[in-house]
């Protein structure tokens, strides 16, 4: 999720000039379906008022683009707040604080009746955590940053179902619930040091991520640039200063034993997701995106069955279909501007473009479909290229296997008016193979320009088969200025847990809030996790 502007830290290395022209036009988007509807890449106009008439044979009721500071949501789905910023977790004599700005959701069942939710808190808003305005002419005091670095990095809570309403419930005073924020010490997955380290100081813009079939997660470090440095935005340098190498890169945390590493081997960069599944060989494979304009996609294959510590890290090349890896010891172009492999993993960004990496519109979430095993990329938008509402592309690998060295190809759907769907971001898969994807438009530009028309950030189904098929259709609302962020689908299907992240961003001032969700009235507004069930059957075929 892209919340602020970015300092582009690699200018585009990569001529696209010697595409053919039906790889390009699909490239840039301007493929004879982006053609249908005018709007997909012209800038400032406006989308018109949606009607959403009942669809014929579709089990939930499409609901319109409203700009109404509360969680909607389609009237078959009812939905409730789990667990919200700031309250507490567990054990009284020990007891920590649930983190802000809550994101990517993983869960795991331990029973049928227990489980653990792992969430993700990607960044904080001082003006809510802190107390401290961007509008004020002075440094941030050390008590600030200190609120702050608690504010990020994840949570673990034990939940319970209620053997009466089948509702999940929180254990919020079990002892094994436990936070990881920025002071947490965290060690590498690494045989060398890391500027000097073997063990980083915390774990911080934690956006999207995933989960390794020996159930462990995988927390994506995404905008790490805004925390430390005399250019980061956060000031947090001025309570210990921390080498931004240490940050960037996929931390695999273990909910049982409550360990944790980074995983050098995935690389570092803006990690937006780190999607798990195999090889038909058996070998561990993660997908992930690097979220900004002109970043690339990438895989990892792993050289063992049961561990990401060791393995090849490749970059998509779109236009030979093939994935390029970033290995010094076979790449010239590596071996000239890098020392060793070390280096290559922390400049990830810098050695892909070298290879030949392709440069997308801000690939952020990827999701595979669980029969096809097609790879869904969310390719969010792109600015500077006047693509505002950005698309999905289907990749499908050789033979359907992840550990594949080529691929095919397609833009599955392009965002716009016809549509709906701007900015796509998250991306599940529900039981029966359907996609549900959540849109970010900032809130800098949310209802304003090209996006003014469709409404608030929202939650979309598109279903995969049948007469509706392909076709997004808006099941949730977010309040003012807020996006919904990680879905997830407990293994039955009867559960959707889902992220209410920064309600009321962008806010002047704490008696001027553009959001009061979730508790309304005149309080803060608050990041949570909502619970969503279905009051009848819904699932496609």
């Amino acid at each position: 999720m892209q919340k602020q502007p970015r300092r582009q830290l690699q200018k585009e290395s990569d001529s696209l000039s010697d595409w053919d022209r039906r790889e390009f036009l699909k490239f840039v988007g301007k493929s004879s379906l982006a053609l249908t509807s005018a709007t997909t890449l012209l800038p400032w106009l406006s989308a018109c008022d949606v009607l959403t008439p009942p669809l014929q044979g579709f089990p939930l009721t499409p609901i319109p683009a409203t700009q109404k500071d509360d969680l909607i949501l389609s009237p078959e789905l009812n939905a409730r707040v789990l667990i919200r910023w700031n309250d507490p977790i567990g054990p009284k004599k020990n007891q920590t604080r649930f983190g802000f700005n809550n994101d990517f959701i993983e869960w795991i069942p331990t029973s049928p009746t227990t489980g653990i939710l792992w969430v993700n808190h990607e960044y904080p808003d001082p003006l809510f955590v802190s107390g401290y305005s961007t509008r004020e002419k002075v440094p941030k005091s050390i008590e600030q940053i200190q609120k702050e670095k608690k504010s990020v990095g994840g949570s673990l809570l034990q939940l319970k179902k209620n053997p009466t309403t089948e509702r999940w419930e929180g254990d919020f005073e079990h002892p094994m619930n436990r936070r990881l924020d920025a002071t947490t010490p965290i060690a590498f997955a690494w045989p060398e040091p890391i500027s000097g380290s073997r063990v980083a100081t915390g774990t911080l813009a934690n956006c999207a991520g995933g989960k390794t079939d020996w159930n462990t997660i995988l927390t994506c470090e995404e905008n790490y640039q805004f925390f430390y440095g005399s250019k980061a935005d956060y000031q947090w340098e001025r309570d210990g200063n921390h080498p931004d190498t240490h940050y960037g890169w996929v931390v695999e945390v273990n909910p049982l034993s409550e360990s944790a590493r980074k995983l050098v081997s995935l690389g570092r960069f803006s990690h937006e997701s780190a999607t798990f599944t195999r090889s038909t060989e058996g070998l561990p494979v993660v997908y992930s995106g690097d979220d900004a304009q002109d970043e690339c996609l990438y895989k990892f294959i792993g050289s063992t069955k049961n561990s990401l510590a060791h393995g090849t890290l490749y970059v998509a090349n779109l236009q030979s279909k093939t994935w390029v890896p970033l290995d010094f010891q076979t790449q010239p172009s590596l071996q000239k501007a890098f020392k060793n492999q070390t280096e290559v993993l922390i400049h990830a960004r810098e050695a892909a473009k070298l290879v030949g990496g392709t440069p997308l519109d801000r690939p952020e979430d990827i999701a595979i479909h669980p029969n096809s095993k097609d790879v869904f990329v969310a390719l969010t938008n792109h600015a500077k290229k006047r693509n505002y509402y950005g698309s999905l592309m289907k990749l499908k690998e050789a033979n359907q296997d992840p550990g594949s060295l080529s691929f095919e190809w397609e833009t599955f759907l392009w965002g716009g008016k016809n549509s709906e769907l701007v900015c796509p971001d998250n991306l599940a898969f529900d039981p029966k193979g359907n996609l549900w994807v959540t849109s970010d438009i900032s809130g800098t530009v949310i209802n304003h320009g090209p996006y003014a028309g469709f409404g608030n950030n929202g939650l979309f189904l598109i279903p995969m088969s049948g007469l509706h098929a392909g076709n997004p259709i808006r099941v949730a609302s977010a309040p003012v200025n807020a996006e919904l962020t990680g879905p997830c689908f407990t293994p039955d299907g009867k559960t959707l847990f889902l992220s209410v992240q920064h309600p009321g961003e962008y806010s002047p001032s704490p008696t001027q809030l553009k959001s009061h969700w979730p508790d309304g009235g005149n309080t803060l507004p608050k990041p949570a996790v909502v619970e969503i069930s279905l009051s009848k059957e819904f699932w496609i075929e």
